[in-house]
């Protein structure tokens, strides 16, 4: 077998591994006695490690979308709906990426570190072996709590970065502020702020997921952790981009844009 042949079927089968484990997960998660001890922690630290740099990066990010859209629309003698088309664009794009890859950066690369430790030390066996499914008892608390942070940290990154947009547009560009505010409201739509939560939620698990496979599939020792986690972060970031694709083309052909 030569040697592209052999990675693409080397990660087709990563990818049915990991689709396995996320099936796994859903199936095992309305088991009980669910563990709600090690979730709220689970959420609890996701969120420690991820508020402080989301609401720094969205910050910037969303005065870079507005600035770069103010003057693009001033150009064009469109200015009233810059308001729109920032707010938009951080709500349905900005937001659920910079969420998921802070999650998956921060949080998911430590849930890596920690289940690869309890792989390489045999834990993970240990709790096959007395008859407990690692899989419940470890990996649906960590999920489930990424999932959780992801969307709450979503709405955390929209409000920060509209507001930051606004901020940038009025008072360093001139903008209107009853402009901007007024376009937004025009053009934006409920459907708009579901879409983010729904894609916050699937990067969540998404993230979660891969972290915890890489973190049970570690080779080489300590350094096959290390070679995991960074594995994890990469492949996450993948995956996160083509479902961000595919559920922004779905979006776009079931809901219709709002017209003024």
């Amino acid at each position: 077998m030569s040697a592209p042949v052999a990675g693409v079927s080397t990660a087709l089968g990563h990818v049915g591994k990991i689709a396995t484990l996320a099936w796994e997960v859903v199936r095992l998660t309305p088991r009980r006695p669910f563990a709600v001890r090690e979730w709220i922690q689970q959420a609890w630290f996701f969120a420690s490690v991820t508020i402080l740099p989301t609401a720094m990066v969205a910050i910037p990010f969303g005065a870079v979308i507005a600035m770069q859209l103010g003057s693009l629309t001033q150009q064009i003698g469109a200015q009233s709906f810059t308001g729109a088309a920032s707010a938009l664009a951080i709500l349905q794009q900005a937001s659920p990426l910079i969420t998921a890859l802070l999650v998956a950066g921060a949080g998911g690369s430590a849930v890596c570190a920690d289940i690869g430790a309890r792989s390489i030390r045999e834990e993970i066996a240990a709790m096959e072996v007395l008859g407990i499914s690692p899989i419940h008892r470890l990996i649906v608390p960590r999920v489930l709590g990424a999932v959780l942070v992801s969307l709450l940290l979503n709405g955390l990154v929209s409000v920060v970065g509209v507001l930051g947009g606004y901020f940038f547009n009025v008072i360093l560009q001139g903008g209107t502020p009853g402009a901007y505010l007024a376009s937004f409201n025009a053009l934006a739509s409920l459907p708009d702020i579901w879409v983010s939560e729904i894609k916050a939620a699937i990067y969540g698990f998404v993230a979660g997921v891969v972290a915890a496979y890489r973190g049970l599939n570690p080779t080489g020792g300590p350094k096959g952790v290390g070679d995991a986690v960074n594995q994890a972060v990469v492949i996450t970031f993948l995956l996160l981009f083509m479902i961000n694709l595919l559920v922004t083309g779905i979006y776009l052909q079931l809901v219709p844009p709002k017209g003024l």
